[in-house]
């Protein structure tokens, strides 16, 4: 399952145990519509295990400042309400979840 993030929610969905990962896109970005099945698919891998998000940055101004996206598809990853780790650009999905594997 994915989540998606707001301004509202974002403080509630990443208060958890869990490990966190949020895919900051935009509509209009060719290489974040390549990344977004293999979100879901994460989304759906690690149900239950771990919290997946997507987040539109042009939605979520006061976030993609606050964490400094300067490009996208940027993919945070939040352990214990804390920023952990970060990747930026379209990448396989391995490369995804050996990041978040490392967050168990």
């Amino acid at each position: 399952m994915v989540t998606t993030i707001t301004e509202q929610n974002f403080d509630s969905v990443v208060s958890t145990d869990k490990p966190v990962m949020i895919d900051c896109s935009a509509t209009w970005c060719g290489p974040c519509k390549a990344l977004a099945p293999i979100v879901d698919e994460i989304g759906n891998d690690y149900d239950g295990r771990a919290v997946i998000c997507k987040m539109d940055v042009e939605e979520c101004p006061d976030l993609a400042s606050k964490f400094r996206i300067r490009s996208v598809p940027t993919v945070l990853f939040i352990k214990n309400g804390q920023l952990v780790g970060t990747s930026l650009g379209l990448v396989q999905k391995a490369t995804l979840t050996e990041k978040l594997d490392a967050m168990f």
